[in-house]
């Protein structure tokens, strides 16, 4: 009877995570109107009480996330900050785009006319005589064929895509990007002085030519231009525009939403800072793109995260955890933290690197601090607030593929654990890992060893019932997309496909809060 007072209490008190009290549903409707007013309070909290008992994580967590409602964090309370590392596919690798490149070869016969006077939008140029016509044997690339100049210019010619697609357009550069473009009579860019350019995506069928128009709106005149195809199978583009999935990424107006409650902050690789939002680190995205518009969603608090990572670094050797001893593995001696080289055969010369056990988690360790060190200059409009690390997320893998080091990722791996805890004072924050999911279900190798490794940690059903509530790992092989429905074939980087990355972030998040709603604490 006092735990449940107590709990009723801690609910009045705002202890619980607004969208977790959001779940008390107390049907006092249904007691009996004798009862009393004790009695009734008393069964009303325990039904509230075996509610949040549920697993909570899809309760608070929709299976589809509703777009930022633009609301500020609260004010009140510190800054929840999760640490998020791992090598390359945490870095980021998932595309947004096929990416812009410069348009050349694909415009056929383009002839510019000179119209006179300045332009102006009540003239209709496919009805007057130019006073001077060029052909541009030139047109885009980097030295495209000169334009005469004076007076209005308006560029005709053809279009011909070798690929079927859907693409888009950004014709000039600098003064000159202020112009109309048609195809086949549809307008699909116009950047007017001092306005924003408008885009429209045109589809092409490959090898077909379509007719294209370019007016200028003033003297600034060229034939440089970009274009970008936007339905590549596995871009974000596409996952999201496309295909429809994640819609909380786009507004209304197709742009991409911003979290200004959800700050990231990449150190090592990925460097940059900014409210989430695709684009930040170029033209990736990693997991932390889905994972931080879970946590802004779960939390009243405002959400940092700091990022540290890069590619082609192991667990067992790069990012060796303090403490880790040397072992032998088919003859050879295997490094432990802060020796060098990687491995050699006793009795024999070293060979001599600039690099040792553990330098990327001593890197990743010290870059964390520095941010952590001058958070308040780094995030003036927290200085009252504070923060606390509220939890660790790890995804790596790929580099430990060989058997030495797969047969140690486990133990690396708990160390690890226990050293990130230990290392930014936060024993009982969450840890959660995704598996690597390399070739999906028929991964093979030592790769099966480091995700069976990675399996063995998570605290319900793995090795240590110490990490048990505490330590969860998802797994990811469910993720894994073909080469034939994605921007690349570079496997060890997911092919590139933004859904992957999408719903590793996604899992990862979703696993987080399953963590915090077992022990809000």
């Amino acid at each position: 009877m006092v735990e449940v007072e107590s709990a009723c209490h801690a609910f009045a008190r705002g202890d619980f995570p607004s969208r977790a009290r959001s779940l008390f549903v107390i049907p006092l409707f249904e007691l009996p109107m004798k009862t009393s007013r004790r009695t009734r309070t008393i069964l009303a909290i325990a039904v509230a009480v075996i509610n949040v008992a549920i697993p909570v994580s899809s309760q608070v967590i929709p299976a589809e996330l509703p777009p930022p409602d633009g609301k500020p964090p609260a004010s009140d309370r510190p800054v929840k900050v999760y640490i998020l590392s791992g090598q390359s596919n945490m870095v980021g690798m998932g595309d947004i785009s096929g990416g812009s490149s410069r348009w050349g070869d694909q415009f056929l016969n383009p002839v510019v006319s000179v119209y006179e006077g300045d332009y102006s939008p009540a003239t209709d140029y496919d009805e007057l005589a130019p006073i001077a016509i060029r052909e541009l044997p030139e047109f885009g690339g980097v030295k495209p064929t000169p334009f005469p100049g004076g007076g209005t210019q308006v560029v005709r010619g053809q279009i011909r895509m070798k690929e079927t697609g859907v693409y888009n357009f950004n014709p000039g550069y600098g003064g000159s990007a202020h112009n109309i473009m048609e195809i086949d009579g549809v307008e699909v860019y116009r950047k007017e002085i001092g306005k924003d350019p408008l885009h429209k995506e045109f589809k092409f069928d490959a090898g077909k030519a379509v007719p294209f128009k370019i007016t200028f709106l003033t003297r600034d005149a060229d034939g440089l231009g970009w274009l970008w195809r936007t339905d590549i199978p596995g871009t974000l583009d596409t996952v999201v525009k496309v295909d429809k999935k994640f819609p909380h990424l786009i507004d209304g107006k197709g742009n991409w939403t911003v979290r200004n409650d959800v700050i990231y902050k990449g150190v090592i690789s990925a460097v940059a800072q900014g409210p989430l939002t695709v684009g930040l680190q170029g033209n990736t995205i990693g997991p932390e793109l889905q994972f931080g518009h879970i946590m802004g969603h779960y939390h009243d608090e405002p959400v940092l995260l700091i990022k540290a990572s890069i590619g082609n670094r192991s667990l067992g050797w790069d990012i060796l955890p303090p403490g880790s001893e040397r072992f032998t593995y088919e003859g050879r001696t295997y490094a432990g933290y802060r020796d060098s080289p990687d491995s050699w055969v006793e009795g024999e010369p070293k060979k001599e690197v600039n690099w040792y056990a553990g330098k990327q988690y001593d890197e990743y360790v010290d870059a964390i601090h520095d941010v952590l060190d001058h958070f308040s200059t780094l995030f003036p409009q927290y200085r009252e607030q504070g923060y606390e690390v509220a939890g660790f997320v790890w995804w790596q893998g790929h580099k430990d593929g060989d058997a030495a080091h797969a047969s140690r990722y486990e133990q690396n791996l708990v160390s690890l654990i226990k050293s990130w805890r230990k290392e930014f004072k936060a024993p009982q924050a969450p840890f959660v890992l995704a598996t690597i999911g390399f070739d999906g279900w028929e991964m093979a190798g030592p790769h099966v060893t480091v995700a069976e490794a990675q399996l063995s940690v998570s605290g319900e059903t793995g090795n240590y019932p110490e990490f048990a509530g505490n330590v969860l790992t998802v797994e990811t092989r469910d993720f894994w997309r073909d080469a034939s429905i994605s921007p690349s074939g570079q496997g060890y980087h997911y092919n590139r496909n933004a859904e992957t990355y999408l719903l590793v972030g996604d899992a990862l998040g979703r696993g987080m809060v399953e963590l915090l709603t077992r022990h809000p604490d």
